[in-house]
């Protein structure tokens, strides 16, 4: 379990709890990810979820009343989540009153309805029913490009999901990569700008914006062939900007995802004023100004 800090879409400040779940492994393997590292080859015990819960909610600070349960695939598949489980970890989610849940669009159903009640059912009294986020990848909104990732997926299916969430009263988190694969490093502010207007369109309450990593081979060999490179840390820095700038007005958030992003780093002079300045952003939802360094002479990129 990790503790961070996020802004909510009041305004302040929470304290979110992420519990790392191991189950089935995601069936889509999408080009980008490398989460099946930590998966498992057959499905998910019953009852193996809950008792990771109850493992480790329970010594989450008193504070924290947020948390997402990211489980390396889909929440809703029920090879990786059984569908037994969800009254016990409904249960298991003792004091908390938003709960995140990670989930690929064509899984977004019947089972997301059952676990957004059976969360409402175990409201100690009125008003404390925990409510329901749902974070689905959409990775860009590039037609060709999110083909290639193997999503399989179109924006079409995407958005009717994002439906589905809406109309039952379920928040919708997008996840979004920077620099993906198959779009032209010229092409890539204005497919990024274009994919937080999707995802805004999609009602999405957040906007969870990614770089995209090497690594995981598949990624390595569209490298070697010219159609991938990873980010550096102006890249992250101009896209939160950017998308800063896209999101204001409408209530919605965006934020960078700041593991291990001093892998992107060129210069270790200027990197922890640079990656202190992203965090500022992410709590603030505004665009503070750029540390100068005297080693590398840059700031974010323009």
């Amino acid at each position: 379990m990790t503790v961070e800090r996020e802004r909510t879409a009041d305004g302040t400040i929470a304290r979110v709890a992420t519990i790392f779940l191991t189950g089935k492994e995601c069936p889509w393997r999408c080009t980008m990810c490398d989460l099946w590292q930590e998966t498992l080859e057959t499905d998910t015990p019953p009852g193996a979820i809950a008792r990771q819960i109850e493992g480790t909610w329970g010594r989450r600070p008193a504070d924290c009343t947020t948390v997402k349960l990211y489980n390396a695939g889909s929440f809703f598949d029920p090879h990786a989540v059984p569908d037994g489980d969800y009254v016990a970890i409904a249960n298991a989610l003792n004091g908390a009153r938003h709960v995140i849940v990670e989930s690929h669009p064509s899984l977004v159903g019947l089972r997301t309805m059952r676990f957004r009640d059976l969360l409402r059912s175990r409201a100690a009294g009125a008003g404390d029913a925990p409510s329901l986020e749902v974070a689905m990848g959409l990775e860009t909104c590039h037609p060709e490009a999110l083909e290639r990732l193997n999503k399989r997926m179109t924006t079409t299916d995407f958005g009717d999901a994002a439906k589905r969430l809406r109309d039952n009263d379920i928040a919708l988190r997008v996840f979004l990569l920077i620099s993906p694969p198959f779009i032209p490093p010229a092409e890539q502010d204005a497919w990024l700008t274009a994919s937080v207007d999707f995802s805004l369109a999609c009602g999405a309450s957040v906007i969870s914006i990614i770089p995209t990593r090497a690594g995981n081979g598949a990624l390595d060999a569209i490298a070697d062939d010219g159609e991938f490179a990873e980010p550096d840390l102006s890249n992250v820095e101009r896209s939160l900007e950017l998308a800063i700038g896209r999101v204001n007005g409408s209530g919605a958030r965006v934020l960078a995802d700041l593991w291990d992003l001093p892998r992107f780093s060129r210069c270790p002079t200027c990197a922890a004023d640079r990656l202190a300045r992203l965090a500022t952003m992410n709590l603030t939802q505004v665009v503070g100004p750029a540390p100068s360094c005297a080693d590398c002479g840059e700031g974010p990129a323009r």
